[in-house]
């Protein structure tokens, strides 16, 4: 009896995430095909605002960041993360030697961004310690990899706190057999221990991938994809040109093109992980 309407229980979510999710990116993907500022009605244009996109030098610029970020994020937070997990694992202490890099991710992009700020101008903390006279928000692509280290400190430690749940999660026997075998630490976690991992390093590296991918928030209270617009990601891009050139039809095209490329790339590097 229960079984012929199982449908019906789960019914109200699906509507619910339907119409939060689904819908809202319908409606974008509508205003991608038309010219609309928010208060005139939206006229259908086709696909004008794709050919825009296409001839537009600052989305190669936003292309071109958006990849560095990505690459970055592979091995900055990600590689680094794995590095304190493994050296903080099975040590004494090594919980509160990890208390520091999670503290970070506490704070929100926004406000993290904030607090570097200071150190990152040309006259800050910075240039002071380093004794140096380096523009690091301003210089291309320096403000990028500057950007980038800061997203570093944050996500560092959410990646490591991952990673030690995968090694905890690891049964003892196969280790103290390799150890027993006189295998060294290298070779204990290169031939044991990465192998045991590889289920949920895919897991860590694809949520790191599509978060690396809709970088916003550090980015824009940093540089405003400034100066001019060569630090912009494509969520930066889609935002100005949405919210502040209020060109929503532009802005829709280019939030429709970070969704496929964020989509497409999560769908092959599943699609790669499952064949593996």
């Amino acid at each position: 009896m229960l079984g012929r309407f199982r449908h019906g229980y789960v019914a109200p979510a699906v509507l619910l995430v339907a119409g939060l999710l689904y819908a809202p990116f319908l409606w974008t993907a509508y205003l991608s095909f038309t010219r609309y500022d928010g208060l005139e009605p939206a006229q259908w244009i086709g696909g004008h605002n794709f050919a825009k996109l296409l001839e537009d030098p600052a989305l190669l610029t936003s292309i071109r960041n958006t990849l560095i970020w990505v690459a970055g994020t592979m091995v900055l937070p990600v590689g680094l993360g794995l590095l304190v997990a493994v050296l903080s694992y099975d040590i004494r202490g090594g919980a509160w030697f990890r208390v520091p890099f999670l503290l970070p991710y506490a704070l929100s992009g926004a406000g993290l961004a904030m607090v570097w700020s200071p150190i990152l101008s040309h006259d800050g903390i910075a240039n002071r310690l380093l004794g140096v006279d380096t523009a690091f928000l301003q210089e291309e692509p320096v403000n990028t990899v500057a950007m980038l280290l800061v997203w570093t400190w944050q996500q560092l430690g959410v990646n490591m706190l991952l990673f030690v749940v995968g090694l905890q999660s690891i049964p003892k026997a196969p280790i103290e057999a390799a150890r027993l075998d006189g295998a060294g630490s290298w070779a204990l976690f290169r031939f044991v221990i990465w192998p045991l991992m590889r289920p949920l390093t895919a897991v860590v590296v694809g949520l790191a991938l599509v978060a690396s991918l809709k970088t916003f928030d550090i980015v824009w209270v940093l540089t405003q994809g400034g100066p001019g617009r060569n630090s912009e990601t494509l969520a930066v891009t889609m935002y100005k040109e949405t919210f502040v050139a209020s060109d929503y039809g532009y802005g829709s095209a280019v939030a429709v093109m970070l969704t496929v490329v964020t989509g497409l790339a999560s769908y092959l590097y599943l699609k790669r992980q499952v064949a593996r």
